[in-house]
């Protein structure tokens, strides 16, 4: 088994509906996003995937999609004023977190045709989420 990673950057910007914290404000993040690929065997030219290719594609995507968007929950009153007053406005279902964030580019990813099978979303330097391949695993409850 083969597998190689790429790392890209964006910067964006959300808050979380719901709650009572510092994340229920607009607030932005500089996110980084590393991109795991695997294949059983190598393409003829001896790659898994092409590393120009992945920032050619899903790279792209998250330039024109996420980079410097505020990403927000499609219920959140902010969408049309902001929208009004002509910022960049990404809506999604549910609360823009890191972890919606990774399967998001994780399933845009599929979509392309890259053999995805993890994407790691950090927030911070310090938080991170992660969205894997439909893996077996026992909840922590589990016998």
């Amino acid at each position: 088994m083969y597998q190689v990673a790429k790392t890209l950057y964006f910067n964006y910007g959300h808050r979380l509906l719901g709650g009572h914290d510092k994340c229920s404000h607009l607030h932005g993040h500089s996110a980084k996003v590393r991109i795991v690929l695997r294949a059983r065997k190598l393409d003829r030219r001896g790659m898994v995937v092409d590393f120009f290719d992945i920032k050619n594609t899903i790279g792209h995507w998250i330039e024109r999609e996420l980079d410097h968007k505020m990403i927000l929950n499609a219920r959140d009153p902010l969408v049309k004023l902001l929208q009004k007053a002509g910022e960049p406005v990404v809506t999604v279902q549910g609360n823009p977190t890191a972890e919606r964030l990774a399967e998001w580019i994780f399933k845009e990813s599929r979509h392309m045709k890259l053999p995805v099978v993890e994407v790691s979303l950090w927030e911070s330097e310090d938080s991170m989420a992660v969205y894997t391949a439909n893996l077996k695993f026992r909840e922590r409850n589990e016998p």
